[in-house]
């Protein structure tokens, strides 16, 4: 029992100690600094080898101005031979003054004492960052590894060069301590990061990384730095560069194959078809693994499908068929089973055909997000098909077995999809004010895009009847009649005069034309809308498209040029904006060697 008296004992003045620190901490951050201060003097001299309270005590002192007093409290400890960390104290008590002399002088104190003890540096450094005394916490970090060589504070030296504006030496100390400690390789990365997306510095600062990596590379065989080079050209989206820093480490460890797959993958997904197809067909030519080589397979015919035309279609159901051979009908293969379906439906124009290849993946022992997306698969084809409330029977089904999953999302934006194309408008609505704050961009700004439209076409027209004609025409484009979409479309803007369909229809025939290959007449109507519908929502499209069409299929940059700087000065909430400034700088001129 007199144990348990004493633990209490003990404890109390502990937790009176916490509520008194925490009171003065409030009082603090109020502006209530008279308050504050008479709570630390009490801490303080209750607790007097405690720098921490003589801290505060003295940044409260500080705060009142009362600089004779913080003086006479930090005099006084240093003199008692407490922690050299209130040398700085006291000199930044000087510069507060005015007194730079002084100042300086109490900084050169602590900064020999990190040279006496370089376990002091980690305290005395960290003080002077914390008043933004970046010169001095620099020296504090080179007078501790003068001393002790075996200390390595290249990461904090390297941001507080940043800190300096001293941009390249920033670069050479994060790569220095990327190196020499590689296990916080993505530490350093996630810091080059924030500076290469910062708008104001990202020229300059790509261009002095690029470089610094380069010569890394060229001066040393150690892959490591063709591994960090090809994660910045992947940050820059040049994925062709990356793939030859992929192959080179390929060549010298075989066993990080793997890389060049993911790789291939993020191509694909960032649309970069030509980079995507020539990574696969690599990967195809240099592993015997069947995964792998599904894989591969199957993104090359997802390309080759896009880009296909009408002569294309019997060979490529050839090849199709051949994998399906060599790979089975399995769930391993479901997504080259769905690719399967889609060609079969969208491209053949045989939705029966791609019924039952859906039927038979859902014959197969899948989990629920298989056969979720083969019920979606399945719902499209369904759509295709214009059979409306099965194609939506299947949607919910989805949407109800995967409920706040993106896949549910999904779901839910194709019912309201459906429906639109169905002319039932208000139940379209209905789903897409569900899906406009979605955890998925995409789905959100595909749903606001088509509630946008809904919407400025129910307002401007009560019946609805320019909505109609367009939405029959957008269920054509759905269903992969390019020529009786155009045909619908254009029709529109020869008959209905209705304001707010005209920009969005301008856009789709210029989609289309540019899908056909009629790249004149893609940009004539997008054109039109640069011209005549400046403050529309699809004019930054329209710019962007049509400077990719002249930068990369017609090859006339300097037409493309003046484009893309009109989308970086007038449109930096564009989707596209991004895109826009990479190519900006390409054609600029600015460093783009590998």
């Amino acid at each position: 029992m007199k144990k348990i008296f004493l633990y209490i004992a003990f404890l109390f003045p502990l937790a009176a100690f916490a509520q008194n620190e925490q009171l003065a901490q409030n009082y603090f951050e109020r502006g209530e600094f008279e308050k504050a201060a008479l709570i630390y003097q009490d801490l303080e001299k209750a607790q007097p080898r405690n720098v921490y309270y003589t801290q505060k005590l003295a940044e409260t002192y500080q705060q009142l101005k009362q600089y004779d007093k913080a003086t006479k409290l930090l005099t006084d400890k240093i003199a008692q031979g407490s922690q050299p960390i209130l040398f700085v104290e006291l000199g930044y008590n000087y510069q507060l003054q005015k007194d730079q002399a002084n100042a300086d002088k109490y900084y050169s104190q602590a900064i020999n004492a990190v040279a006496e003890n370089p376990n002091y540096v980690f305290n005395i450094a960290q003080a002077f960052e914390k008043k933004v005394l970046v010169q001095q916490a620099l020296s504090a970090y080179e007078a501790a590894q003068k001393v002790n060589p075996a200390m390595n504070f290249d990461y904090q030296m390297a941001l507080l060069q940043g800190q300096l504006g001293k941009i390249d030496l920033m670069i050479e100390k994060l790569l220095d301590f990327s190196y020499t400690n590689q296990q916080n390789v993505v530490i350093v990365q996630n810091q080059l990061s924030r500076f290469m997306n910062e708008e104001q510095t990202s020229d300059n600062f790509n261009s002095l990384l690029r470089k610094a990596l380069l010569l890394r590379t060229q001066k040393t065989q150690d892959i490591f730095w063709n591994e960090f080079l090809s994660w910045y050209f992947v940050q820059q989206k040049e994925y062709g560069k990356a793939f030859i820093q992929e192959k080179a480490i390929f060549r010298r460890s075989p066993e990080l194959f793997g890389n060049i797959v993911n790789l291939g993958k993020l191509a694909a997904e960032e649309n970069e078809d030509d980079t995507a197809k020539e990574i696969f067909t690599f990967v195809n030519e240099n592993t015997q693994e069947p995964d792998v080589l599904m894989n591969a397979e199957y993104y090359i015919l997802d390309i080759d499908i896009k880009h296909a035309k009408e002569a294309d279609l019997p060979l490529i159901k050839q090849r199709i068929d051949t994998a399906m051979t060599r790979f089975g009908i399995t769930p391993y293969s479901l997504d080259l089973q769905l690719l399967k379906a889609d060609f079969e439906a969208f491209q053949l124009k045989q939705s029966q055909v791609a019924v039952a290849t859906l039927n038979k993946a859902l014959a197969l022992q899948l989990n629920k997000f298989q056969q979720a997306k083969v019920k979606m698969k399945l719902a499209d084809v369904l759509l295709m098909d214009e059979k409306f409330n099965q194609a939506i029977i299947y949607y919910a089904q989805v949407e109800e077995d995967l409920k706040n999953d993106a896949i549910g999302n999904e779901a839910i934006f194709r019912v309201a999809r459906a429906s639109y194309f169905k002319g039932d408008f208000t139940w379209a609505q209905k789903q897409l004010k569900v899906l406009k704050s979605s955890a998925s961009q995409l789905i959100a700004n595909d749903a606001l895009e088509l509630f946008l439209l809904v919407t400025d076409n129910t307002v401007e027209d009560s019946t609805q009847t320019a909505l109609k004609k367009f939405a029959r025409a957008d269920f054509k484009l759905y269903q992969n009649k390019k020529q009786e979409a155009l045909d619908e479309f254009k029709q529109i803007i020869a008959t209905d005069k209705t304001e707010s369909i005209q920009d969005v229809t301008l856009y789709r025939i210029g989609h289309i034309y540019e899908a056909l290959g009629q790249y004149d007449l893609a940009l004539q109507n997008y054109q039109i809308i640069i011209d005549k519908y400046k403050e529309g929502i699809y004019v930054d499209e329209a710019l962007f498209f049509s400077a990719e069409i002249y930068n990369k299929k017609l090859q006339q940059p300097e037409k493309a040029k003046p484009l893309y700087e009109k989308m970086l000065f007038e449109h930096e909430d564009s989707i596209y904006f991004i895109e826009a400034r990479k190519q900006f700088r390409i054609l600029r001129g600015d460093a783009t060697n590998s």
